[in-house]
């Protein structure tokens, strides 16, 4: 077995038509499977010529039976040796995935501060999607998705009970939208922290405590309730007070003329001439022990010509008495899931290195030695909760991240915008 501790870490990749993934695509939910379509091709939002994957053209994979331990939907089998299937319904635009679980080997790249980057491959559990609907028909997942929940059938929890890695990783998005997924990363020390919060007295999710937000040099007083950390959401989620207050403020602040942009998710959208000063209020959270947390990207601007420049704040209401921190508020960190230590840390980061300031190279090589799934007995987690695939449609949306929001493509909603404000201003 090939083991990595410490400052050890494995970096996902995509190569050829392995059951792979390195380029970290916006709209990845942390559920608890990753699946792969046989409607969608690997030609979106891509930086190099992928293949779609094919368990028929695979060496290595085969479909797991009824009777593995990881098969969870057991009564939808007709017998022990049938196929094990999956079913995950979305709580929204009538989207859902069904199919059945495969075991492949996933290819990654390790890296650690004394050693040069090199191959390691890992046994993994995915679903293989027989049939997509909704978001999924549209683009919202071009090569599938990857379970990074917490759950024991995600990537993460896999490999941790491998003995591959800690049970943490990092993901790290660029401001063009692609990123770093660094499996067995805890951070540095100069990273901030905050602790992971129980729902209903059991971990089961990354939810953490927000106290209070700051717009400029404003801190907000009742603005404080839990969210969950998702990288499956494009954007970030507050219950419905909170949000009053924020945008009250933030609008306040602003030096710029407000405008309505039909069709837009965001509400709050500004005009400003070119001649103008623009001054756009920081926003910030801020967490227990002092802790801060300020959003690099709070807006999403456009200069349509030489006149005018039109943004957004990026922030959405949500009537759940909780908020999610998505995607566009973690742009420029280096977020760490550290479920080991139940925590979730944050730094400025560069996401083009590997965390020690090492490029990493992404070739996988054919030699690299395969660690097994882990036994029945290595799979079971004391106290702990996993939301099974083939259950996750009668999962509550406050517990399951897959079910709490749609998929949205941040790709095409952009150019949807876009193409709004470009008709805007042709109209002014």
């Amino acid at each position: 077995m090939f083991r990595l501790w410490l400052h050890w870490m494995l970096g996902a990749i995509c190569f050829g038509s392995h059951v792979i993934a390195y380029n970290v695509l916006l709209c990845l939910p942390p559920i608890m499977i990753l699946w792969c379509s046989p409607i969608f091709g690997a030609s979106m939002v891509q930086d190099r010529d992928l293949n779609e994957y094919s368990p028929s053209l695979s060496r290595t994979g085969k479909q797991l039976s009824c009777s593995h331990q990881l098969c969870k939907s057991t009564a939808n089998c007709k017998g022990p040796e049938e196929p094990c299937p999956y079913i995950v319904q979305y709580k929204s635009d009538d989207t859902a995935s069904s199919g059945f679980l495969i075991e492949d080997v996933l290819h990654l790249t390790s890296a650690s501060k004394n050693s040069t980057p090199s191959s390691v491959q890992a046994s993994v559990v995915f679903g293989c999607g027989r049939k997509q609907s909704g978001g999924y028909l549209e683009g919202a997942a071009p090569d599938g998705v990857m379970g990074l929940g917490p759950g024991e059938i995600s990537v993460p929890s896999v490999l941790a009970k491998a003995g591959m890695i800690q049970n943490s990783f990092s993901l790290c998005f660029d401001d063009n939208g692609s990123g770093r997924i660094l499996f067995g990363d805890q951070g540095n020390l100069a990273q901030h922290y905050t602790p992971f919060l129980p729902a209903a007295g059991k971990y089961v999710n990354y939810f953490v405590g927000v106290e209070r937000f700051c717009v400029g040099s404003s801190c907000l007083k009742q603005t404080g309730f839990q969210a969950l950390v998702d990288s499956g959401s494009s954007f970030t989620y507050v219950p419905t007070e909170v949000y009053k207050k924020i945008v009250f403020e933030f609008d306040k602040q602003v030096n710029a003329t407000r405008i309505n942009i039909q069709q837009s998710p965001w509400k709050y959208c500004y005009n400003v001439s070119s001649w103008e000063l623009l001054s756009i209020p920081t926003i910030k959270l801020m967490f227990p022990l002092n802790q801060s947390f300020l959003v690099h990207k709070p807006v999403f601007s456009e200069s349509l010509n030489q006149k005018y420049t039109i943004f957004c704040l990026t922030l959405l209401r949500t009537d759940d008495d909780y908020g999610v921190i998505g995607q566009n508020f973690m742009v420029g960190y280096r977020m760490v899931f550290d479920w080991e230590n139940l925590k979730l840390g944050w730094s400025i980061a560069n996401c083009e290195d590997n965390g020690n300031g090492k490029r990493v190279n992404h070739t996988p090589s054919n030699n690299g030695s395969t660690s097994q799934l882990p036994t029945s007995e290595q799979q079971s987690i004391p106290n702990a909760h996993a939301v099974a695939p083939a259950t996750a449609r009668n999962t509550p949306s406050k517990s399951s991240v897959a079910a709490s929001r749609q998929i949205p493509l941040l790709l095409c909603l952009t150019s949807s915008l876009l193409l709004l404000m470009r008709l805007l201003i042709l109209s002014c």
